[in-house]
């Protein structure tokens, strides 16, 4: 169909890495799109978060779409004409725990029927790969595909292509109100501008719930905010990023390094946010934390100056899993939210299947355990619930 300024086939609401690549899928699929983003695109969860492009670790479910998104992150630049610094160096996950190592061999082995091969070293064979690592660590679990991309240029990316592809891309446009009338939608901004669509996107991240309710849909969403940090630059030499898996939540550091020589820091405890103000915070104590673990992980690294922080409002769902797919009330409605901090590889496959499910009606990839029917008995929490 022709498209006014305000009207098209498809609102998507939410200009993050989920919002932009759906929006860039659906132009390639001839769709006409607008995209309303209440900041900048990439300014909140997609564009603070640590930059991995990880499959290993996932919930199995989630391998069809992150492996589909490794295709997209492997030709992005030729997709998008702008270089985003994927690197796809490598991810490495260690351990430090006995039970961790089994769990390691075990999802190595159940992967494999994924699509993921990954590679388990253990005693000399490990050091003889990592040399740098502290002695504590047990065990490696190597996935040579994955590496690692800089969020703030990503999103922004995927917003620009849609854009050049002929969607209109709408920053600083906060949706207050979003209902079904007539067969269409209707989304009102705060400003008072209406825009209609025969089908809606929900992709707003912490936000998301603000609207699915309207719709009579309730998730369980909580906030938290990432504790990053980043050294001065040294001599580049760790390729893979490198993470540590364990159910001590204060162990569970990860790091890369980027050509230009900084280490960028991630993990261990959470810090305060808030959705109402938008804003997330480091404590002080969390990056003292990290410095501690990147010690014990990599001994050699103790020498390093930190030169900044930071953190965003990341968006957490109890069982870990996002909600991804149709809405259980409203046809015509999708939802794509809820990553609980590990959203930024994924996105580019969620992009592309929900383009397709919007587009078609149908994807091959099963999405039935990301519905956020499986919420409908859940009290709904509070906007800016704070968690820890």
């Amino acid at each position: 169909m022709s498209a006014t300024r305000n009207e098209a086939d498809v609102i998507v609401i939410g200009g993050g890495i989920m919002g932009t690549t759906t929006t860039f899928f659906l132009r390639q699929r001839n769709r006409s799109v607008i995209l309303l983003e209440r900041g900048l695109t990439g300014q909140q969860a997609s564009g603070v978060n640590f930059g991995g492009v990880r499959r290993q670790g996932r919930a199995l479910p989630q391998l069809a779409m992150a492996n589909r998104a490794l295709r997209t992150w492997q030709r992005s630049a030729q997709l998008l004409g702008k270089d985003v610094e994927f690197l796809p160096v490598g991810h490495t996950r260690v351990c430090y725990h006995g039970k961790d190592v089994e769990n390691f061999v075990q999802y190595a082995r159940d992967a494999r029927a994924y699509g993921l091969d990954l590679e388990v070293l253990q005693g000399p064979a490990l050091f003889q790969r990592f040399p740098f690592l502290g002695r504590e660590v047990l065990a490696a679990s190597i996935s040579p595909l994955d590496g690692h991309a800089n969020p703030r240029l990503a999103a922004p990316a995927f917003g620009r292509a849609a854009a050049r592809l002929g969607a209109q891309v709408m920053e600083n446009t906060e949706i207050v109100r979003v209902e079904k009338e007539g067969g269409r939608f209707r989304v009102e901004s705060a400003r008072g501008d209406v825009y209609h669509a025969a089908q809606l996107v929900i992709c707003a991240g912490a936000w998301a719930t603000r609207l699915t309710e309207q719709f009579g849909e309730r998730a369980p969403l909580a906030v938290s905010g990432p504790q990053m940090c980043v050294t001065e630059p040294v001599p580049y030499v760790f390729q893979s990023s490198m993470g540590v898996f364990t159910s001590i939540k204060q162990e569970g550091i990860y790091f890369r390094q980027i050509p230009r020589g900084n280490i960028i820091v991630g993990g261990g405890l959470a810090g305060p946010a808030d959705a109402v103000t938008s804003r997330a915070s480091v404590l002080p104590q969390n990056t003292v934390r990290q410095l501690a673990q990147m010690r014990r992980l990599v001994p050699a690294l103790a020498p390093l100056h930190v030169i900044r922080v930071w953190s965003g409002v990341e968006s957490y769902l109890p069982d870990g899993e996002p909600v991804i797919g149709p809405s259980s009330k409203v046809d015509g409605l999708f939802y794509a939210f809820g990553f609980s901090g590990s959203g930024f590889q994924i996105g580019p496959g969620v992009g592309e299947t929900m383009a397709e499910l919007v587009d078609t009606g149908s994807t091959p990839i099963a999405l039935d355990k990301f519905s956020i029917q499986r919420f409908a008995e859940e009290p709904a929490a509070c906007p800016g619930i704070v968690t820890s």
